[in-house]
């Protein structure tokens, strides 16, 4: 189930957005053709006050804020990304699938629930899994890494006590999984440093493959 609730005035822009490109609707669309979940799941775009997307176990909710989208915006537009809307959509497929990862994580009661960063690192490669079974999945992923690197280099010193892993370790993950998956169709993303990209790739999706195979339709 999804739904848009009315955007704080600097929110505008960023809700219609998602209304135009119906982003929320693919999202869960997708999600719901692939997996059979037990119990309701909510997604909610809303405005956010700074709070941050996420997911909330209790009431099963996953909430996308408009507001996050400012900052990312802004740094692709400083970038010389004009108009930044392509980048910011494939930002939120990314993080929809990210909180989609927790609640699956949750509804599966798997061994990383409530482990704080492997949370966090199994909801981005369930991302990375979703992401690339779609023919421009790996786009998507690497935008969404482009966005890591942006944020690394407004803020370079990492929460040393942060739940997710460092920007830069995370767009890293991003490129590995989109690398490891097709290495011919990115010959770019090739370097020593990625050598293990394709059995990491193998890894990531045999695991959520089997976690996943109670609830696949």
């Amino acid at each position: 189930m999804a739904r848009h609730e009315k955007p704080a005035e600097a929110d505008r822009a960023n809700a219609a957005l998602l209304d135009r490109l119906h982003l929320v609707e693919l999202v869960t669309a997708d999600l719901n053709a692939y997996l059979d979940v037990p119990h309701r799941i909510t997604v909610v775009a809303r405005s956010c006050g700074g709070e941050g997307s996420g997911y909330d176990p209790e009431t099963r909710r996953i909430e996308l804020c408009y507001d996050d989208l400012t900052e990312d915006r802004q740094r692709f537009e400083e970038a010389d990304h004009h108009p930044a809307d392509e980048p910011l959509a494939d930002i939120v497929r990314e993080t929809l699938h990210h909180e989609a990862g927790h609640a699956l994580v949750d509804a599966l009661d798997l061994p990383v629930r409530d482990q704080g960063r492997a949370e966090e690192d199994a909801a981005d490669r369930f991302a990375q899994l979703m992401l690339l079974r779609t023919p421009e999945g790996d786009r998507t992923l690497l935008t969404a890494a482009r966005a890591y690197d942006l944020a690394a280099a407004a803020d370079p010193t990492p929460d040393p006590d942060g739940e997710h892993a460092p920007d830069q370790a995370r767009a890293e993950s991003h490129r590995c999984a989109a690398y490891g998956a097709a290495p011919a169709r990115h010959p770019d993303l090739a370097t020593p440093a990625r050598a293990h990209c394709a059995a990491t790739w193998t890894t990531t999706r045999d695991r959520w493959t089997a976690d996943l195979t109670p609830l696949l339709r």
